[in-house]
């Protein structure tokens, strides 16, 4: 008897089949949590600039600008997101934070935005 050292071509071509079906369900997977929690970056931050609205607000009667406000992204929502505030002089004066999503797999995102009375859209992503 002699004994077998190695793989045959079948082996290795088993080995590699249950790799490829391990691969179509864990990559799709992979990218929607990397989707998610982009997402829960982004809202955290946009909790955080309508906190500062508030504030703002409490100081001086008006909402802030963008400018005005001076906040810049962190790097980790900047990569993934551009962002804007709408003003709207009311009455009451209100605002509306959007974060649009615009880079690699995050772009497949929808649109976030929060306004002043808390209202957040799309519901199903908050």
């Amino acid at each position: 008897m002699k004994f077998q050292k190695g793989m045959t071509l079948i082996e290795l071509v088993v080995v590699v089949a249950i790799l490829a079906v391990l691969a179509t369900i864990a990559i799709p997977s992979y990218s929607q949590y990397i989707i998610r929690g982009n997402r829960r970056a982004a809202q955290a931050v946009m909790m955080e600039i309508a906190t500062r609205q508030m504030q703002h607000f409490a100081a001086n009667r008006e909402f802030a600008t963008e400018a005005d406000l001076g906040y810049v992204l962190p790097d980790d929502v900047a990569d993934h997101y551009t962002y804007e505030i709408e003003l709207d002089a009311g009455p009451p004066p209100g605002f509306t934070i959007e974060f649009t999503p615009y880079s690699g797999r995050q772009a497949e995102d929808v649109v976030l935005t929060l306004n002043s009375a808390g209202v957040k859209t799309p519901e199903e992503n908050w």
